[in-house]
């Protein structure tokens, strides 16, 4: 019998010839790493400090997961001023945050093909990358884009957009994966293939409701869609730097 994830990926490989991707654009919480207790937390921390007592909302936050965390303060009604006590405890509880089963495997094999990857998130820059700092993670991507460095967050395209421009991949040879609708949006509206990761997904019936190109099932269903790019003739090899940006060899 023929899965979802197969059906989908049948189709897109039809469609979109697989065969040429080059990148592959990750969303980073419910992607790449799980998160969400840390989250959490520092959510009820900031909470309690600049709201007060009660039980905070999470549920309904993680709804609009994907988004910049100030515009969703703004749809849940809630005090801006829970930004910094949020990103504070984010940062103090970043060691807890746990990498997905096979991400790791995933990312070093899409760097030994030859694929360029990225990261397109809703959290900040600088905390995006200092994070995968702290996991060991950050050597995998070539750039760390964060919601704070684009004119528009998620899901306007602007952050999948600045991806592609940054990797010198046009859009039909990228591919976007993410948890939430926001990320398909986002890919959709800069005409990359939209990929839906159910591993970290927490509404997986909305998920699948906002039309993803593809569905995966676990980390290295990807693989399946991205073999080895094809050697540029004249191109000179690279490495990536410790900072997650490349480099020729030799520079």
């Amino acid at each position: 019998m023929t899965t979802g994830s197969e059906h989908h990926a049948a189709t897109t490989s039809e469609q979109h010839s697989p065969g040429s991707r080059q990148a592959v654009i990750f969303d980073l919480d419910g992607v790449v790493v799980d998160s969400f207790a840390v989250m959490g937390e520092a959510f009820s921390l900031a909470y309690a400090e600049v709201v007060g007592p009660g039980a905070a909302p999470f549920e309904e936050y993680q709804r609009h997961q994907g988004r910049y965390f100030p515009d969703i303060m703004r749809i849940m009604g809630l005090p801006l001023e829970m930004e910094e006590p949020f990103v504070r405890e984010s940062y103090r509880l970043a060691h807890q945050v746990q990498v997905y089963d096979g991400v790791v495997d995933v990312l070093r094999m899409l760097n030994e093909r030859g694929l360029r990857l990225a990261i397109a998130t809703g959290k900040a820059g600088e905390r995006a990358r200092s994070l995968l700092g702290v996991l060991g993670l950050l050597p995998y991507f070539a750039h760390v884009i964060g919601s704070d460095e684009v004119p528009r967050p998620k899901p306007a395209p602007d952050i999948v957009r600045r991806a592609l421009e940054l990797l010198n991949v046009p859009a039909d040879r990228a591919i976007m994966i993410g948890d939430a609708p926001t990320d398909l949006a986002s890919a959709h509206g800069a005409d990359v293939t939209a990929a839906a990761a159910l591993w970290g997904c927490h509404d997986e019936i909305g998920l699948l409701a906002a039309g993803p190109d593809i569905v995966l099932q676990r980390p290295a269903d990807l693989l399946v869609l991205c073999p080895v790019v094809p050697a540029v003739h004249g191109a000179e090899p690279t490495e990536l730097c410790p900072n997650g940006r490349s480099r020729r060899l030799g520079d």
